[in-house]
């Protein structure tokens, strides 16, 4: 039997248990399951692949994708330099093999541990077919976790972006000193805050939407609603939306691709 999980705290829903369970049934693929570890402390994650030696794939969530990386072997390029991981290839190694390869285990023990940031493929994959010339500049809305993939593949694809916080940050925009004037002028707009998931429907994040037009480009990384707040404000004003379910759909398949290559 080959597991597959997600590890974070709190698991209160799960989008990629729902997405696995459904692809094994769907293609036929027998003797696997994926399930949810609840890890209120990343250095968990030791004790949980000796408990569960047939673990070959673990997905990282919130709030352990930027801690989990110290206790991996190797870590992707573009994961390294977005500096956080939600993928994991668990690979048995031998202690003979590790020895020469230099990569003991954490702890250790005969396991190589791969990290990997499938938000970067998902994001890219889902956000590259809906750019136009106009999408030069961007706003990030929120700087947290999921706004690291963003800045990876923006950076990956010249296009200038600041990021818009509540509190003060180096750097960043603060929401109450958006202008209408802004918005007009950055055409791309991306957000990575929570603001609008169900059930707070009701909610946006706090832009002056009157900047808004018809060469805009609006992407929520919330997928539930499929149509949030700030989508519907984008849609009323003739902008081209996006929701993040196609993200995650990509970012699993990725994952899996990972997880089950030779290489």
């Amino acid at each position: 039997m080959k597991k597959y999980g997600l590890i974070g705290f709190p698991l209160s829903h799960s989008f990629s248990k729902k997405y696995f369970t459904e692809k094994f049934v769907a293609e036929h693929i027998e003797d696997s399951s994926y399930d949810l570890y609840p890890l209120e402390h990343v250095d968990g994650l030791i004790n949980l692949l000796h408990s569960n030696p047939e673990l070959c794939g673990i997905n990282v969530t919130i709030p352990h994708k930027v801690n989990v990386m110290k206790y991996l072997n190797w870590i992707e390029h573009d994961a390294k330099n977005a500096g956080a991981v939600n993928c994991i290839k668990v690979i048995s190694e031998s202690p003979v093999s590790a020895a020469f390869s230099g990569e003991l285990g954490i702890g250790g023990h005969d396991l190589r541990l791969e990290g990997y940031n499938t938000d970067i493929h998902g994001f890219e994959g889902s956000l590259s077919p809906l750019l136009t010339h106009h999408h030069d500049k961007a706003l990030i809305l929120g700087d947290g976790g999921a706004a690291k993939a963003v800045k990876c593949v923006l950076d990956n694809k010249g296009i200038d972006y600041v990021c818009v916080t509540r509190k003060p940050v180096e750097g960043n925009i603060l929401f109450d000193d958006l202008t209408v004037e802004m918005i007009a002028e950055y055409k791309l707009i991306i957000n990575t805050t929570p603001i609008g998931t169900y059930p707070n429907v009701d909610e946006c994040p706090p832009i002056p939407y009157d900047g808004v037009g018809e060469h805009h480009l609006l992407f929520d990384l919330v997928y539930n609603p499929p149509l949030t707040k700030f989508l519907q404000m984008g849609d009323e004003r003739r902008a081209t939306t996006k929701n993040g379910y196609e993200m995650l759909v990509l970012q699993a398949e990725k994952a899996w691709e990972i997880w089950n290559s030779n290489d």
